[in-house]
């Protein structure tokens, strides 16, 4: 289960909705909440493919937080 769920997250998002629930999920997991973190309005609302995902604003210490998860797993996108 877990081989198959490795692989689900490795292929790129197929909708704009899939990729912010996976990233708010990713930053769940190392304690990272994003309030505001959401498909961009403006784009979304055209129904581009390529709609973009806005992260919004976060305090000092959820910007820390993120930059410890990402030098955590080396930077890997």
């Amino acid at each position: 289960m877990e081989m198959k769920k490795a692989a689900a997250d490795e292929r790129p998002a197929r909708s704009a909705e899939e990729a912010v629930e996976r990233l708010r999920e990713a930053l769940h997991g190392v304690g990272i909440t994003l309030p505001s973190l959401r498909i961009d309005p403006v784009t979304g609302a055209q129904g581009h493919p390529y709609a973009l995902v806005d992260l919004g604003r976060c305090n000092i210490g959820v910007a820390s937080k993120l930059a410890a998860a990402l030098r955590v797993k080396g930077g890997d996108v």
